[in-house]
């Protein structure tokens, strides 16, 4: 082998941030030092990886292929050095996961791995469904955890576990003692939603696809709980899933408003890169993810004690 671990490990930070500088400072580099690195892979196999445009570099079809080899380089060559150092864990997990997951299950698997595991290391964002796609497929991710469809040819789709969105107001509201409405009536209210690109309003786009009513959008908020006080201060209603609401529906702070004509049910889902290598971190997170979720229908079934 010409290449040397370092040379891949710059074309792997040059990929993901599409700049040199950027790649450089990740690595604790000199910009010079980066810039050579790259340049030298180039020539030792009388290649481009990518295309240049200005200062930003885009990853040509060439370095597409190498991009997946090379992360997974980086990845068993730092399990090799862990071993060889006696350091124990699993390294360091990315992990990205969507709104209603991030804020209400992510939480208690990282700790749980966390605990099982204090040498490894764990980062978690929290985005909506289109982002953690991106992210995956650019290889800023290990796994992904999210609550919206995938139809992206390089991710692997893993169904998790079942979800349910539910409509809902404040007490005060006209709805609020009726317990369902018709499309009609919803029709007539303001509505508080999650933003486009959300696993949360595609499921609702979808389950209104086949209707020819309209909905009233008022306020598009990207956080969960932004929406529950917006609906709770009687702004209009709002329509998330049942889990992020399970507290509030105890107290009587907020009101379920069931709706028959609509189907709102879906799934949670793992997504990781095709061609990624999937590390033994990746196997028993999702394997901690499932043993949260096992025995249950669906996410709101989970015991009590376990959601904050």
């Amino acid at each position: 082998m010409r290449f040397t671990l370092r040379q891949i490990a710059v074309f792997v930070a040059v990929a993901r941030h599409e700049n040199v500088s950027r790649a450089a400072a990740e690595l604790a580099l000199s910009q010079s030092a980066a810039s050579t690195s790259l340049a030298e892979l180039e020539r030792l196999y009388d290649t481009q990886l990518f295309d240049r445009f200005g200062k930003t570099l885009r990853l040509n079809e060439i370095g597409q292929a190498l991009l997946p080899q090379a992360v997974e380089l980086i990845e068993r060559a730092a399990a090799i050095a862990s071993v060889l150092e006696g350091r124990a864990g699993y390294g360091r997990l990315r992990i990205g996961a969507t709104l209603t997951i991030g804020n209400y299950l992510a939480p208690l698997i990282v700790a749980d791995f966390l605990k099982r595991h204090p040498e490894s290391t764990l980062q978690l964002q929290v985005h909506n469904t289109r982002t953690i796609i991106d992210q995956l497929a650019r290889h800023e991710l290990d796994l992904g955890l999210v609550e919206g469809s995938c139809r992206h040819p390089e991710l692997v789709v893993e169904a998790w576990v079942a979800d349910e969105l539910v409509v809902f107001c404040a007490p005060g509201h006209p709805l609020a003692g009726q317990g369902s409405a018709t499309l009609a009536e919803l029709a007539e209210q303001s509505w508080i939603l999650r933003e486009a690109g959300s696993g949360t309003r595609e499921t609702l786009d979808q389950a209104l696809r086949h209707h020819h009513s309209a909905l009233n959008i008022r306020l598009e908020l990207e956080h969960t709980e932004a929406i529950k006080r917006a609906v709770g201060f009687g702004l209009g209603i709002g329509c998330i899933s049942r889990l992020a609401l399970r507290e509030a529906f105890r107290r009587g702070s907020l009101v379920a408003i069931e709706t028959p004509e609509l189907d709102l049910r879906r799934h949670f889902y793992f997504l990781w890169h095709r061609r990624k290598f999937q590390t033994e971190g990746m196997r028993e997170f999702i394997a901690l993810c499932r043993t949260l979720t096992a025995g249950i229908a669906r996410s709101d079934q989970i015991e009590w004690s376990l959601i904050p």
